[in-house]
């Protein structure tokens, strides 16, 4: 092989992988899809939304039925308002349960969607009344923690005190 034609493959190769690593990046930003207005808007509000981003996904029984595409907080009642936007193919009942989950211990923080036994279906622009706020791990942790603590630390104190009074 000389050194042009080696030279050739290597460029090849180079740019395979810059535009492999272009995709990548994409892909973990949720910017690859191409956005369309198809579709219909929702509307919920959370005491909490913990890492939930812009184009996160909404979930229906774990398929991909819209994207998150807009975050804002309510200056009265300082609850996080998310607007998604549903593809047409999908219907929700008026009685539909927004949630946030997370993929796993630490993976995509997403909105499932549990479709109730309502027959009114909602519309462009409905709020989504049932809310189901993330659960924040860092919470749960120091909750436990001082729990723990208050339960360990009372007791010993308790028994060493009702052991000198006797």
């Amino acid at each position: 092989m000389n050194r042009s034609t080696l030279d050739l493959w290597v460029g090849v190769f180079v740019t395979l992988g810059i535009a492999a690593i272009l995709f990548l990046s994409l892909k973990v930003g949720n910017l690859l899809t191409v956005s369309h207005d198809a579709g219909y808007r929702l509307i919920a509000e959370f005491d909490n939304i913990g890492g939930l981003k812009l184009r996160a996904p909404v979930k229906a029984a774990g398929v991909v039925v819209g994207r998150v595409e807009a975050i804002q907080l309510d200056p009265k009642t300082y609850q996080a308002v998310v607007t998604m936007r549903i593809d047409h193919g999908y219907e929700f009942t008026k009685d539909t349960i927004a949630s946030i989950l997370t993929s796993g211990l630490l993976g995509e923080v997403y909105i499932g969607l549990d479709s109730g036994g309502d027959t009114k279906m909602l519309a462009n622009g409905d709020r989504i009344a049932k809310t189901q706020s993330a659960i924040v791990l860092e919470k749960l942790i120091s909750q436990f923690m001082f729990d723990r603590a208050a339960g360990n630390g009372g007791a010993p104190a308790a028994a060493a005190g009702s052991g000198g009074a006797k």
